[in-house]
């Protein structure tokens, strides 16, 4: 995006969806952008020949990747719009390193009743069975070492859904942690265990409610870490994770809105203690000061082009960090980096087609990006491990500026 798209995207007090972002770089002229609701009109239809399932790069780490799905109800937070003495209804996941996995099913990337809904809305002609499969395996055991696992805790962007940015999720179970992420129910796409499938809606959904969801997830984390089962289902747990959770060592991190929210969530809540926000829009504006370490990843919500994002950084007080890959765009960090490329092979998407939605930064130089960078920010100021890639640039990854 150009800085004055991403200006008056970032102004704007209206929460940010996908439809309004892919609106405003349409006004504005950027390349050949087109509503995602029209996308099918511009590509060709799958071949007959069937197209291979999309796939997701695998993790780095030393452990196989166990996941489990949880239903949620935040019993404290009535919720008028699902209905008299309803309560705020949320899914999530868990992901962790496995004690074992090879003959367990591997997780899909969404369900498919959320695919299905998730690709129609975006206007993409695929068959939801091509959908990928994560390096999750469902209900794995956990790899218990003695000692608990780091909890980091996602929120995913407006419009978007839980499984976003997987290939970091799976990266960091793959080295140690446990991943708690969740679909922000009225703004996102998810499915229910009894079928029900919800879309993004006109409920108003702004960053503090993200942010009162992940402080609902942090005490469903305090709930597994003694012993206690958080599903309202009572669906049985994966051996070993009941108690596996480290409720004293958690970090958070969000992309776009769940950057946001991220940073309020430290704000109202000591429970964590680093947060990594992934080009997001820090609106509205956040003026009090925070302490502990934060990190961005940014891409067109930069400090040069966003106000509320220049206002952010001058309150952090404790250690700090902004990067910026040379040719990333708002999408270039998550999921969309590789599994864009794939899906435009299989509709016949022009290369610049594919850069509108991904930018000009290599798909799979990204992926390497989100696996390296979050990996190295949590060791460091969860786990007290430290390397080197966090001291400034490095040859390994060229393409990656540290902002002053």
């Amino acid at each position: 995006m150009t800085t004055t798209a991403t200006t008056t995207a970032s102004n704007s007090r209206k929460p940010m969806t996908r439809r309004r972002m892919l609106g405003a770089a349409l006004a504005t002229g950027i390349g050949t952008a087109v509503p995602l609701g029209l996308a099918s009109r511009a590509w060709a239809a799958p071949t007959a020949s069937g197209p291979a399932r999309l796939t997701l790069p695998p993790p780095t780490g030393p452990h196989p990747v166990g996941t489990v799905t949880l239903h949620l109800v935040d019993a404290s937070r009535p919720e008028p719009a699902a209905g008299p003495g309803r309560h705020r209804e949320l899914m999530a996941g868990v992901w962790y390193p496995a004690r074992r996995a090879e003959n367990l099913p591997r997780a899909p990337w969404m369900t498919e009743g959320a695919l299905r809904a998730f690709l129609t809305d975006v206007g993409f002609p695929l068959d939801p069975a091509l959908g990928p499969l994560t390096a999750g395996r469902v209900g794995a055991p956990v790899r218990r070492t003695g000692r608990r696992l780091p909890v980091i805790v996602y929120s995913h962007g407006s419009g978007s859904h839980r499984g976003d940015h997987t290939v970091m999720v799976q990266e960091l179970a793959s080295h140690g942690y446990a991943v708690v992420t969740v679909g922000h129910t009225h703004d996102t796409f998810t499915e229910f265990p009894d079928g029900r499938v919800l879309t993004p809606d006109d409920v108003p959904m702004f960053p503090r409610d993200y942010a009162a969801d992940l402080r609902f997830l942090l005490d469903c984390v305090e709930q597994l870490a003694a012993g206690h089962n958080p599903d309202v289902d009572g669906k049985p747990l994966p051996e070993g994770l009941l108690g596996a959770l480290d409720p004293q060592c958690v970090g958070a991190f969000g992309w776009s809105k769940g950057g946001t929210a991220t940073a309020l969530t430290m704000l109202a809540d000591q429970r964590v203690r680093a947060g990594l926000g992934i080009d997001g829009p820090m609106q509205p504006t956040i003026t009090a000061d925070l302490d502990r370490p934060f990190m961005m990843m940014t891409a067109v919500f930069t400090r040069a082009a966003v106000p509320d994002v220049a206002e952010f950084w001058t309150h952090l007080r404790g250690w700090r960090l902004d990067v910026r890959a040379d040719g990333a765009i708002h999408n270039s960090y998550g999921d969309n980096a590789t599994l864009i490329p794939q899906a435009g092979r299989i509709l016949g998407m022009t290369d610049r087609q594919v850069q509108d939605w991904i930018g000009t930064l290599d798909p799979a130089r990204s992926v390497r990006i989100q696996q390296a960078y979050p990996l190295a920010f949590f060791d460091l100021h969860l786990r007290h491990r430290r390397g080197h890639l966090l001291d400034g640039p490095s040859a390994a990854f060229p393409e990656v500026q540290f902002l002053p």
